[in-house]
């Protein structure tokens, strides 16, 4: 089956609680490419590349996010992987 790509806005208590490691931990478990970050807005980005039920699950464990987190809100768009990406990371501020 074709990989495929999810771009994630997650709102909420994201920032300075390990969202980012969170996620890159998430996201280098599953073998997944693509990258996390934290945006000037105070949200996080997720851009990940992989097969359709390693994202459902990585998208599962996001949702959830660390302890000290309160995910409030994920805008998730789903797309055909590119292919471009490279191992999971984490990016600067956007």
């Amino acid at each position: 089956m074709e990989d495929q790509q999810i771009h994630l806005v997650i709102s909420g208590r994201v920032q300075g609680v390990g969202f980012r490691y969170f996620t890159y931990m998430a996201g280098t478990n599953l073998h997944l490419n693509g990258w996390v970050r934290n945006r000037a807005d105070g949200n996080v980005e997720v851009l990940a590349e992989g097969s359709r039920d390693k994202l459902n699950t990585f998208f599962t464990e996001v949702r959830k996010g660390p302890e000290m987190a309160v995910v409030i809100d994920v805008d998730i768009q789903w797309s055909k992987a590119k292919g471009d990406l490279p191992p999971f990371t984490i990016l600067a501020t956007a």
